[in-house]
């Protein structure tokens, strides 16, 4: 799935997976049914563009895009956000032991979503499909933007071009990407504005093919993407959240939780969840595994005796395994790591591990996050009075989307109108309790995003908040949290030009330290990290 590897290999593995390993397998085409795909293909270079109707790249596309992402959550962003610890000496991101293999494993598995919404979108404007164009352009633009937000700069503009003899691409700016995308977001908004009709509204198990919703989504992933870069002045980002958020008809955005972006998986074949109890046990997704991080627990959690707190979400996120929520230290030692995670909260199997356990992209709450931010920063009217009215409503928002889940847990703690009152009334998350309001904005909106995508590392780096404590065991990336992720050697190896003039922009080496270009550490030369008395300079 690399950039300029051949632009028709994913668009076979899907044809292999449907015609030899049914939708099912073809989720997982990558690893379990593209083995055989030599043999069955022998030459797929004679596939032309219409081989395919559009809606064939449709379903795979977005039903494996949005497990990857549930996938990525607890393997990638619980890690390095210190949601969660892994207690296995062979799962080491908490330490920041991060290899190449796993660093080629993202960049493929985004840049192949990345080709084939591409080649969706081709074959919708072959068939004069302008739904399935608009609709590959949102789930591009959400696979792309992953990427650059994991990579830095990456190829963009000459991407997916080999066809026209693009073997080598040029990498963009990550500033360039970000333009790139915007443009191809407004082209997609065009699009939904004309109101075309979805044909195959069965094979879409997000917004059944209302073309209204998709349209909120794309809006609201744009308006995500803005908030990303709206440190850099230059790309005037205030000026544009202003300009959506006052135009609802040209910018219809995510307007409760019942419009969110989740996958509403049935259990039934093939629609199931992520993790599944047939193929996760309890033992492996948690409890030999899996603990809550110390981060996580003293973000939910006040122990004060009679004055004690506690986010009503924690019990449907986690379990404890004693009579105290005790979290696990992120980056700790390996020597000390099985005496550190003795007795430590657990991961929710009951909730997180069901056949018809829903996928999260995008939430309604993220959209109110936005909004406080906007608020407070002066984007938009209303000031600090106006950010507390959407920042509440934010907090709400994020409880009210678990209290639909808390009925799987084994222990009953309903997320209620009372519960969600004591909370933005108490000292974890209440407006009145904390001085620095764009910090409280910023780690709650952290907490919102736990199990949507990688979205709570992103944000992590882009605001520095919250201040993460680095373990003493975390020294493969210099005792630093990872700012972003290398470029794996086949990417280095067969494009090096353009992969060495992408590093010297973004001003480092190939490594985890150098950050992308909207981070915090990029803009302001540093990054908010308690570090261990043993880290190096």
């Amino acid at each position: 799935s690399n950039f300029h590897s051949n632009p028709v290999l994913s668009i076979m593995k899907i044809l292999s997976g449907i015609l030899y390993c049914g939708l099912a397998m073809l989720v997982a085409s990558i690893a379990g049914c593209t083995h055989d795909f030599e043999e069955i293909n022998t030459d797929p270079n004679k596939m032309q563009v219409g081989d395919l109707q559009p809606y064939g790249m449709f379903e795979p596309l977005l039903y494996g895009m949005a497990n990857q992402q549930t996938y990525y959550a607890y393997y990638w962003t619980d890690e390095l956000a210190q949601f969660t610890v892994s207690s296995l000496t062979a799962q080491e991101r908490h330490r920041y032991k991060i290899t190449d293999i796993q660093w080629g494993s993202l960049w493929n598995n985004y840049a192949g979503k990345g080709l084939n919404a591409t080649h969706m979108y081709e074959l919708g404007v072959k068939f004069g499909d302008k739904a399935c164009q608009a609709v590959a352009i949102t789930l591009k633009v959400y696979a792309l933007s992953n990427l650059t937000d994991l990579f830095g700069d990456i190829p963009y503009s000459e991407a997916y071009r080999q066809r026209e003899g693009i073997d080598r691409p040029r990498f963009d700016t990550q500033k360039e990407v970000y333009e790139q995308m915007f443009a191809e977001l407004e082209k997609a908004n065009e699009l939904y504005a004309e109101k075309p009709t979805f044909e195959r509204a069965s094979l879409d198990i997000m917004y059944g093919g209302d073309m209204k919703l998709w349209r909120k989504f794309n809006n609201s992933l744009y308006l995500r993407l803005l908030c990303r870069v709206s440190g850099r002045p230059e790309m005037k980002a205030g000026e544009k959240i202003a300009a959506m958020l006052n135009d609802s008809s040209k910018y219809p955005l995510i307007a409760s939780n019942t419009e969110n972006a989740t996958i509403h998986n049935t259990g039934v074949d093939p629609y199931f969840g992520r993790f599944r109890p047939s193929d996760m046990t309890k033992m492996n997704f948690t409890s030999s595994a899996y603990k809550i991080a110390k981060q996580f627990i003293a973000m939910t959690t006040i122990a004060d005796g009679a004055d004690s707190e506690q986010d009503p979400r924690l019990t449907t996120w986690a379990e404890r395994d004693g009579d105290d929520w005790k979290g696990a230290t992120a980056g700790c030692e390996l020597a000390d790591q099985q005496v550190d995670v003795k007795d430590c909260a657990l991961l929710n199997y009951k909730v997180l591990v069901r056949d018809d356990a829903p996928n999260f992209l995008m939430d309604y709450s993220e959209i109110r996050f936005i909004m406080a931010e906007a608020a407070l920063k002066g984007w938009i009217d209303g000031g600090e009075a106006q950010a507390r009215v959407y920042y509440e409503s934010a907090v709400k928002a994020s409880c009210q989307k678990w209290a639909e889940l808390e009925r799987y847990s084994d222990v009953k703690a309903p997320i209620d109108d009372n519960a969600i009152a004591k909370l933005l009334a108490g000292r974890l998350a209440g407006w009145d309790s904390h001085t620095d309001k764009e910090r409280l904005i910023a780690e709650q909106k952290y907490l919102s995003l736990f199990w949507v995508g990688l979205e709570a590392y992103h944000e992590l780096r882009r605001t520095s908040w919250p201040e993460l404590t680095i373990g003493r065991g975390a020294l493969y990336n210099d005792w630093h949290l990872p700012q972003r992720m290398g470029y794996p050697s086949e990417s280095v190896g067969s494009n090096p030009d353009n992969v060495n003039a992408a590093l010297s922009n973004m001003g480092g080496v190939n490594n985890m330290l150098t950050p992308v270009w909207w981070s915090y550490k990029a803009i302001n030369g540093t990054f908010r990290e308690v570090r261990p008395d043993n880290a190096i300079n």
